[in-house]
């Protein structure tokens, strides 16, 4: 069923952070998570921006998202960062740093840490701030930090991104992205084998992406559709080659994932499928080109090491059913 978008590695070398250009402000926004929870503070990061337009906003986000994080265009500079790790910062303290890693007070203290003029977190001992909500959107939720706390709009919707400039390796194609960060979250690969036959069946060019760890999987998917190898882009591309693969995309089918943010992000036709997590809290925005499929009645366990029932029960018939209506 569609769901409307609801109301509610390894330790990098260290770099120092830049300094102020000319006297320039300087804003720090701390965000080392995963490429999903990168996209989805995109609109927050945006809004930060807004507030302070003459700062230098610097983002705070894991290394390997550092290609991507660049395509933000509120974001100066990108400055690498570990989780919950001090921040290697060089410079001045900032102006104003913002935590949008999580509700405290661990990451609060990484900011706070940057000894700030100003300092925006949500609510935590020793940190006044806007309350935090277990049961509000991702999206919704730091927009509502920035808002509240630096009253200034935030607009949800704004989650795109800048498309990489370069040639992506295929364009016009389905993409099929069986991979997710943990079993409770993948779908079957044989059932992901057939909708990816479907496809094919329907006259589309079908590729299979993932991240190196991924290959095998993304192999047994090729295989069981009848697609040859050179349809397997897992382990192939960089981040900025699969997000161009995914802004030419002519369809998108994944789970839970951020291959799934960066089809909102490209405002991409996606079939995106849900198991242990409400999309009440991490689906797309409510866009007719995205439709989710879920068959859940509560959050199970995101991390979880076998398949979450929400997820069996998505059918292959379902999915191609929604593929066909957006084709």
């Amino acid at each position: 069923m569609a769901h409307p978008f609801p109301v509610s590695a390894p330790k990098p070398a260290p770099v120092s952070a830049p300094k102020p250009e000319g006297g320039r402000a300087t804003a720090v926004v701390l965000r080392p998570l995963g490429l999903g929870d990168l996209l989805t503070g995109v609109p927050a990061i945006r809004g930060v921006r807004a507030a302070v337009p003459d700062h230098r906003l610097v983002l705070a986000t894991t290394r390997a998202l550092q290609p991507l994080a660049a395509l933000i265009d509120a974001v100066d500079e990108v400055l690498p960062a570990v989780e919950l790790e001090p921040l290697d910062w060089a410079g001045p303290p900032p102006e104003l740093a913002v935590d949008l890693h999580g509700k405290g007070p661990l990451s609060h203290v990484v900011v706070a840490d940057l000894q700030p003029e100003r300092l925006l977190t949500f609510d935590s001992p020793g940190y006044p701030g806007p309350a935090w909500y277990p049961d509000e959107h991702e999206v919704r939720r730091w927009c509502r930090l920035v808002s509240e706390g630096l009253d200034v709009a935030c607009d949800p919707d704004a989650l795109d991104l800048a498309v990489p400039d370069l040639v992506p390796p295929v364009a016009g194609v389905a993409v099929v992205h069986p991979g997710a960060a943990f079993p409770g979250r993948r779908w079957p690969p044989e059932r992901f084998s057939a909708v990816a036959a479907h496809l094919a069946a329907s006259g589309l060019d079908v590729v299979v992406t993932g991240g190196p760890a991924e290959r095998d999987l993304a192999l047994a998917v090729a295989a069981g559709a009848g697609l040859g190898e050179d349809a397997v882009l897992a382990g192939r591309t960089t981040s900025l080659e699969l997000a161009a693969v995914i802004a030419a995309a002519r369809v998108v089918v994944c789970g839970d994932t951020g291959v799934a943010h960066l089809a909102s992000a490209y405002r991409r036709p996606s079939v995106v499928l849900f198991g242990p997590v409400s999309p009440a809290l991490w689906g797309p925005p409510p866009r007719p080109q995205h439709v989710v499929l879920w068959h859940g009645d509560g959050t199970g366990d995101p991390w979880g090491t076998t398949l979450d029932p929400a997820l069996d029960r998505i059918t292959v018939p379902e999915v191609t059913t929604a593929l066909d209506q957006l084709l």
